[in-house]
């Protein structure tokens, strides 16, 4: 496939492309954490069909990931979503298709496992794109499986993103960056009770 033309997008941390009011995840500084909303698990099956309409066999992985993928766990109103392809690096194979079924890139980060965001026009998702094999997508997947399996890591989790939406902040990965103690401290528990 021949390559596409590379505009120029935020890296980790970077400005983002303009994105509609309804789909910002921080709003006049602060990040807004929702109760649990059964519809999540609904939205992530629209999007799953409509990712795998639009890529076939080319989706070798497409899982509802974060908070909003955990029964009972407060989250941020935006529903992430994990898709494998063989190679994020070319986009040529994946993006014009998913721009053809609504999605936009906003976040290109090459330098990061190859990652890419898309934002979808209907919903506040986080599509996010990476290889196969992305020892990163393992440990979102790692991450949600402990959080659905433990409820004290749950309770912990969401006492520090509600203790960090009081917050102030410039940029959403800022809010994000945060939380990796308690990320790093439930993915290790994860691990121990692995072996």
């Amino acid at each position: 496939m021949a390559a596409l033309t590379t505009s120029s997008l935020p890296s980790r941390g970077g400005p983002r492309a303009e994105i509609a009011p309804e789909h910002r995840n921080l709003v006049e500084g602060r990040v807004h954490i929702s109760d649990y909303d059964p519809k999540w698990p609904y939205l992530f099956e629209r999007e799953a069909a409509r990712v795998r309409g639009a890529l076939g066999d080319r989706v070798l992985l497409f899982e509802h990931v974060g908070s909003t993928a955990v029964p009972g766990m407060p989250a941020k109103p935006c529903v992430d979503l994990l898709l494998l392809v063989a190679d994020s690096a070319d986009e040529a194979s994946y993006l014009p298709d998913l721009e053809a079924a609504g999605y936009s890139l906003v976040i290109r980060e090459p330098d990061w496992y190859e990652h890419r965001v898309f934002k979808g026009r209907e919903v506040n998702i986080n599509l996010h794109v990476f290889s196969r094999g992305c020892e990163e997508a393992e440990r979102m997947r790692r991450f949600r499986d402990r959080l659905a399996a433990d409820a004290g890591a749950r309770e912990r989790y969401a006492a520090v993103k509600r203790e960090l939406s009081r917050r102030t902040w410039e940029r959403i990965q800022d809010y994000s960056d945060s939380k990796s103690e308690i990320v790093l401290q439930i993915l290790a528990e994860a691990e121990k009770t692995r072996a």
